[in-house]
Formats: C-alpha cells, structure tokens, sequence
C-alpha cells in the first residue's frame, strides 16, 4: 500500500494514534488519494504507519460510521462510492445548523471573533491554488470558528462526522468551483455577521452551502464511476430557492 509523502499524513508520536491515524485516512479518503473501490489493509496499513493493528481496526470502524469504508469480513475493507443521498443529507443539515449559528453571530456581533475570521480571510485569498488539500483545511477551520464562537462547537463535532461524503464532493469540485469564489462567499458571511444582519447572515450561509454543490450533476458525470447514485440512475438538480431568511 503506498503512502504518499505528505507532512499532513505523518504521525506524531506524542499524540494519541488512532484518532491520527482515521483523521490521515480520512484526508487520504476525501481528497481522493485512496479511490472507490481501492482496498486497504490493516496488516499493510500497520507497517507502513509502524504501529499495531488495534488503531488500525478501530479507524477503519470510525470511518465505516462515516459510510467512508465497508469493512467485509474475512474479504477485506473497501473504500465506498460517493452516497449521492448522503451528500444531500449531509447539505441539508449543515445549512439548518450553520444558518442559526450565523443568526446567533449576528445578533451580538464580537470584534474579536470578526477580527480572527478576517485574518482567516485573508490566509484563504493567499493560497496557493495547486493546492485545494490546504484551502479545504482553512475552510474547515472557518466554519467550525463560526460554530464554537457561537457556543456551538458540540454541533459542529456532530456535522464533521455527518459530512465526509459532502467533503469528497468539495475536494473534486474545486477544479470546477474556483477557491476565489468560496473566499467571496465567506467574506459575504463574515459582513453581515460583522454588520449585525441577522436575516443576511443567515441568508448568505444558504447560499454559500447550496452554490458549493450547484454543479453537481455535472460532477457526478464527469466521475461516474466514484458515485453510488440512487437507482444507479443520474440525479436531477440539487438546489432549491433559498429560504428561512428571516
């Protein structure tokens, strides 16, 4: 099994493995470095990361209750297809849950939380654009900013899991879905948090989560092959009008 070269991807032998260890084979995962339908080993896996099998076994059990592997006994762990329902599922609930968390932020806007998304803002616009591993780590660190200054960052634990599926999506979107305009969209957030705009707030969060997906079908079609679509069929648009404003 390779293992790429990546710092991201080394274990630090200070920290608790397992959870090191899933959070690498998630990124492998999300970022598509391990592919649908590729199997992985707990026996290779524990040699290439110089570790016993028990975290192995145990990521490879977080990551099957984020529909990310199957675990078939005595034939091996199989990287899953894209859920295409799951994606929406997952769609749907961060929009409830980011939404209200916008509203909150907006209803006692705090300087030093918009002063700590602006420098974040700022460090997304540098980026280098070969690079959407590290943008998608910058926009996960964005919006569970978001969540835990509104007191919500149990919430946001529970998203995490909920949205690998949605992620996978992402990373294969931003070469059709330019970083610029997802910085765009988390400036429009961070302004109407910053200008008390509690139904612009809310507002601008829909929109950002629906227009990250809006392409899609187009998506799904270009990497059939990674998507377990329902009815094996090609799914309609996604997107509905934006509501809950208020």
């Amino acid at each position: 099994m390779r293992i790429e070269r990546n710092s991201a991807w080394e274990l630090d032998p200070a920290v608790p493995i397992t959870p090191q260890i899933t959070r690498i084979l998630r990124e492998r995962i999300i970022q598509n470095d391990l592919k649908p339908g590729d199997r992985i080993s707990e026996s290779e896996l524990a040699r290439a990361y110089d570790v016993s099998r028990q975290p192995i076994r145990e990521a490879f059990i977080k990551l099957a209750d984020q529909g990310l592997v199957e675990v078939r006994p005595q034939r091996g762990t199989i990287i899953t297809k894209i859920g295409y329902a799951a994606v929406l599922d997952a769609r749907f609930l961060r929009e409830a849950i980011e939404a209200d968390i916008a509203k909150i932020l907006a209803a006692d806007p705090d300087r030093h939380v918009i002063a700590e998304l602006r420098d974040q803002l700022a460090r997304q616009a540098s980026l280098d654009r070969r690079d959407p591993g590290a943008f998608i780590r910058l926009d996960e660190l964005f919006h569970r900013t978001l969540a835990e200054a509104a007191g919500k960052g149990g919430a946001w634990k529970q998203i995490e899991g909920l949205k690998s599926q949605m992620d996978r999506v992402r990373y294969l979107a931003l070469g059709e879905f330019g970083i610029e305009t997802l910085v765009r969209q988390h400036r429009a957030i961070v302004d109407q948090i910053e200008l008390g705009d509690v139904a612009g707030s809310n507002k601008a969060v829909r929109h950002h989560l629906r227009e990250v997906l809006k392409d899609l079908p187009q998506i799904v079609e270009a990497n059939r092959s990674s998507f377990q679509l329902p009815d094996g069929d090609m799914p309609l648009p996604v997107n509905a009008p934006i509501q809950g404003g208020n």
